[in-house]
């Protein structure tokens, strides 16, 4: 099997065979104006640094760089993304802050949960709040950048010594969210011991107990799962 993946004008490829990834090679510069550039270590944000026990998967130099740019690398170290005691709100009597900037900041800590799914609810949460942010709001989004400035190497791990059996987690509160009372799930999918999906979404319907919110997120998860296996 031979696998390629193709971003605009770059392209990562592998296979389980050596002769598919050297005919691949061999194949591409007569059909199209491109050079091989070399083993994987960078690809669109994402760096990927290739060792004998797997694929470590980062985006220190991204995270480095969105911390400078929103003026935050002078600021002191969060040691989490959110408090457990934070509750946002729509928080209508706050003093409102610059709208662009906000959502320019949900938008570069959107695309380093790629690689960081411990801050995946938390911005999940703020991002709730674009249409019209306020200061509690900018507070909470600040803190998750700080705790981002003290955790730029940390990534994913892919080891190469694992299995392939599927398992999911999910857990999920009970009537979270203090606009409108529905329940907020987190699920994780590991193929053996690498964790290969994530993600924390608000629920469509309100759950009328502790119960029914965990059985909604348990059903979500089943889902994935069974498509992750199909797949």
């Amino acid at each position: 099997m031979l696998v390629m993946q193709i971003y605009v004008d770059d392209i990562i490829f592998g296979g389980t065979k050596e002769y598919l990834v050297k005919e691949f090679v061999q194949t591409m510069p007569r059909e199209f104006e491109m050079s091989m550039v070399g083993e994987l270590n960078y690809f669109p944000g994402l760096q990927n640094k290739q060792m004998d026990e797997g694929i470590f998967v980062t985006q220190s130099t991204y995270a480095k760089n969105l911390v400078t740019r929103f003026d935050m690398h002078l600021s002191k170290e969060s040691k989490t993304p959110m408090s457990t005691t934070c509750k946002l709100c729509k928080d209508d009597n706050g003093v409102k802050v610059d709208e662009k900037l906000y959502r320019a900041m949900i938008e570069n800590l959107l695309y380093l949960t790629a690689s960081r799914p411990d801050i995946c609810y938390s911005v999940g949460v703020c991002a709730r709040y674009q249409a019209s942010p306020r200061v509690s709001h900018m507070n909470a989004l600040k803190r998750i950048i700080k705790y981002v400035k003290g955790t730029v190497s940390l990534g994913l791990l892919y080891t190469k010594d694992t299995n392939t059996s599927l398992a999911g987690f999910c857990d999920a509160d009970w009537a979270g969210s203090l606009d409108d009372r529905r329940s907020t799930s987190g699920e994780y999918f590991f193929l053996g011991n690498n964790m290969v999906s994530w993600h924390s979404k608000k629920k469509n319907c309100v759950s009328l107990s502790t119960a029914e919110a965990q059985y909604n997120a348990l059903e979500s998860c089943c889902t994935q799962i069974l498509w992750m296996k199909h797949m």
